[in-house]
């Protein structure tokens, strides 16, 4: 499931939702899938536009039949959230 949501990408950054540490959690019962993300800010102007695109991305896994998103604002995103990699990438860390 992460590898189809890494197909992601927050437009304002060009990274992946996954390595910019927005998804907190994956549930999965039977073929209902369930992603736990966060944004950036509670404001984030892509607020639609990145959850849509999360939704969409669980549905094309194979045996998925229904997604859902739940956005949550605890614990609050913070730039240590990303992976390592992405935080390179940003600038974030050397």
């Amino acid at each position: 499931m992460l590898d189809a949501l890494r197909k992601c990408l927050d437009p304002e950054v060009g990274e992946n939702i996954v390595d910019l540490g927005l998804i907190y959690g994956v549930d999965v019962k039977g073929s209902a899938v369930t992603v736990r993300m966060t944004l950036t800010t509670p404001g984030c102007p892509m607020h639609s536009y990145l959850t849509k695109q999360a939704q969409e991305a669980a549905k094309k896994v194979k045996g998925v039949k229904k997604a859902e998103v739940q956005l949550v604002w605890e614990p609050p995103w913070t730039p240590e959230k990303m992976s390592k990699a992405a935080q390179k990438r940003l600038g974030w860390s050397k």
